[in-house]
């Protein structure tokens, strides 16, 4: 009985102190961490695409949900255009394997490989795939965790919007 009880207790406290975790991370509004990355051809500036809205997406090919979502990514560069830059930064310590992903499956996408994982630390990232929206100011307009539907119509309307 004693045991049933500190289980209880405990399973109270867990659920507290995840009450207690805003649904709205922190960074939003904030202006989004800068950081640089190569491709291996080329050095990509975060700060250099100001001006039109940014989905920032850490990803790597050894990810299930990452190699899910990359045709909605593709899909969505395709539909919103110049209206929207698709800047997605691999994880991916093996340069061959980002090279070749990249390559065949990400036709339009901004892409560079981050191998020592510097800039989704900025950004306090740890699960892939993990995107986040900056509006034409600099500043984190959203969040996403997770393999998205990128070409929803909610989700389409909302870039549409932008």
């Amino acid at each position: 009985m004693r045991l049933r009880i500190t289980n209880c207790i405990m399973l109270l406290l867990l659920l507290a102190f995840v009450g207690c975790r805003s649904s709205e991370p922190a960074r939003i509004g904030t202006t989004a961490p800068d950081f640089t990355v190569s491709d291996g051809t080329k050095n990509i500036e975060l700060a250099q695409l100001r001006g039109r809205p940014v989905l920032l997406v850490f990803w790597a090919t050894w990810c299930p949900p990452c190699v899910q979502e990359t045709p909605a990514l593709v899909a969505l560069k395709q539909q919103m255009g110049d209206k929207l830059v698709i800047f997605a930064v691999s994880m991916d310590e093996d340069a061959d394997a980002y090279q070749s992903f990249a390559s065949k499956r990400m036709p339009g996408i901004l892409t560079a490989r981050d191998a020592e994982h510097k800039s989704s630390s900025m950004y306090g990232t740890f699960a892939y795939p993990e995107s986040f929206l900056i509006g034409k100011d600099g500043k984190i307009v959203r969040k996403f965790i997770g393999a998205e539907e990128w070409t929803s119509p909610e989700m389409l309307d909302y870039f549409q919007k932008l």
